[in-house]
């Protein structure tokens, strides 16, 4: 299946469920766990509250973005993504600086092969993957040159969480607010 199928694809299913292509092939994605979804909300909350007195980005649940590698053929789902591009009511979220996705243990392989696919895209600058199983974040940074690091910057439970594309800095615990784990 190509991506314009898959964006006009219905896959019979109505639960709601999230779907992504993987190289051709329409994947379901599980519901997110209370702790992943608390993680999401309080991320939304956080970068919508920054990012309203900054104007110029807006942040979109569940985005689809089509990486350069293969990109006939994989359209997927991170779980945030901030651009700078105004809303076209599309499918995909057009010239993405900034990826989140929320790492739970039912789904490593996957989320780690997504973030690869996502340095891909020309327009990301960064790359954020938060733990779900403790607080702990990887950032990954492309430098001035282009070029993505070997390995991210971690961050952990007492440190800040830095987003330079978007100009935001908070304790990374305040992500993990309303979780188990705070």
């Amino acid at each position: 299946m190509t991506v314009a199928e898959f964006l006009e694809w219905d896959s019979g299913d109505r639960t709601g469920a999230l779907w992504q292509l993987r190289d051709g092939e329409p994947e379901m994605m599980a519901p997110a766990s209370d702790r992943h979804g608390s993680i999401q909300s309080e991320l939304v909350y956080l970068l919508t509250t920054h990012l309203r007195s900054q104007g110029s980005h807006r942040v979109v649940v569940a985005p689809g973005v089509v990486p350069a590698l293969r990109s006939e053929q994989n359209c997927l789902v991170p779980d945030l993504g901030v651009t700078c591009a105004p809303p076209t009511g599309a499918h995909l979220l057009h010239e993405p600086v900034l990826l989140i996705e929320i790492l739970s243990p039912t789904n490593v392989s996957k989320t780690r092969a997504n973030v690869v696919a996502y340095r891909t895209v020309p327009s990301v600058t960064e790359i954020v993957v938060l733990r779900s199983t403790a607080i702990e974040a990887e950032v990954l940074r492309r430098g001035p040159d282009g070029a993505w690091p070997q390995q991210p910057d971690i961050v952990d439970a007492d440190s800040e969480l830095r987003l330079d594309t978007i100009g935001f800095a908070a304790p990374l615990r305040a992500a993990y607010r309303t979780t188990d784990l705070a």
